[in-house]
């Protein structure tokens, strides 16, 4: 597997990992999955005039569109039907159920599925699989979907995360700092991406982390932590976000404060925040490159069909982008979803 070291490689298109598998897009050698969780392979055919069906869990986050971007740009390069079905809201779990039954039926080759109910997924799933249709879950690393699939892409949490606190253990070079932490919703998420920060700074005798509480994913949750975190602890230096909605409102929380020089490190890659990054805001981020882990479901997907691809659990990248590599990637708009407010 390609290791990103720090720094460099900032543009998505840049990130594309290299394999033996042949492709239109590279990506790194699968990783089996879990007993029982894997479909039959040799069960899909291509017959020439696919029709595939990305389906994330709502309209709503940037961060879903911005992988449909990536599969749609590899799609048009390909020459696939490539359509999109989605509910508006996330919690609209009923809506997204109708959508997979409707694409079942519409005769697709392949759907790409995130959803966030994956036990109410699994009996439309298989029977998707049932029916020859290839299904690749997408942003997700977890290798155990509760029914059978083919694949499943997306980036690790954990070592996305622990990328960020190697990152930090370098830029303190020895200093002693004081960490806060803002968790997102209890659950899966957020225990792995805070989970590999710490993984990442263990060890280090300078580095203390002296409070852990939760932002609920949004601005507004992160404002308030952030707040909460650096009033009852003044003299934290650090604080570390696990999604870059909440890094963003607590860098309001600390520039409220007057505390200009603290280090605030988040995770996702967000176009808001890598615009924060470039105008001196938020330190650093972790970037999940979400067009370029839909470019590579989209080459899964097709390898899938074409008997190319033996199953498994892909690994799409992540990199540390920081003010000093962060403007290459505002530089590549095209594989950022919003668009940034303005050319760099």
């Amino acid at each position: 597997m390609t290791t990103f070291t720090l720094r460099s490689m900032a543009s998505a298109a840049a990130l594309l990992a290299s394999t033996a598998i042949a492709g239109a897009v590279d990506y790194t050698a699968p990783q089996p999955m879990v007993d029982g969780a894997q479909a039959d392979m040799s069960a899909l055919s291509n017959d020439g005039d696919l029709r595939i069906a990305y389906m994330p869990p709502a309209t709503e986050f940037n961060y879903y569109i911005a992988i449909g971007e990536g599969v749609k740009a590899l799609a048009g390069e390909a020459g696939v039907e490539v359509f999109m079905l989605a509910p508006q809201s996330g919690s609209d779990i009923n809506g997204q159920m109708g959508m997979i039954q409707d694409a079942i039926t519409q005769d697709v080759d392949a759907i790409i599925l995130s959803t966030h109910d994956e036990a109410a997924a699994a009996p439309l799933v298989k029977r998707a699989v049932e029916a020859g249709i290839a299904v690749v879950i997408v942003n997700s690393d977890i290798g155990n979907f509760p029914t059978p699939v083919h694949a499943v892409v997306g980036y690790s949490q954990r070592n996305g995360t622990h990328k960020i606190g190697e990152y930090l253990v370098e830029r303190a070079a020895g200093s002693e700092l004081q960490i806060g932490v803002i968790e997102g919703l209890p659950g899966y998420h957020s225990t792995e991406r805070v989970g590999g920060f710490l993984d990442g700074i263990e060890g280090s005798g300078n580095l203390e982390v002296v409070a852990s509480i939760a932002g609920g994913w949004n601005v507004e949750g992160g404002n308030t932590a952030g707040m909460d975190l650096l009033q009852a602890n003044p003299d934290i230096d650090v604080l570390f976000a696990a999604n870059d909605y909440m890094i963003m409102g607590a860098a309001l929380a600390a520039k409220a404060l007057g505390k200009r020089e603290m280090m605030l490190l988040g995770n996702d890659g967000d176009t808001a925040a890598l615009e924060e990054i470039a105008g001196g805001a938020v330190t650093a981020t972790v970037n999940t490159t979400p067009f370029v882990m839909g470019q590579i479901a989209l080459q899964v997907t097709l390898d899938s069909l074409d008997g190319k691809f033996g199953g498994g659990f892909v690994e799409t990248p992540t990199v540390v982008v920081d003010t000093e590599s962060v403007v290459p990637a505002l530089q590549d708009p095209d594989s950022l979803y919003p668009k940034p407010s303005k050319s760099y």
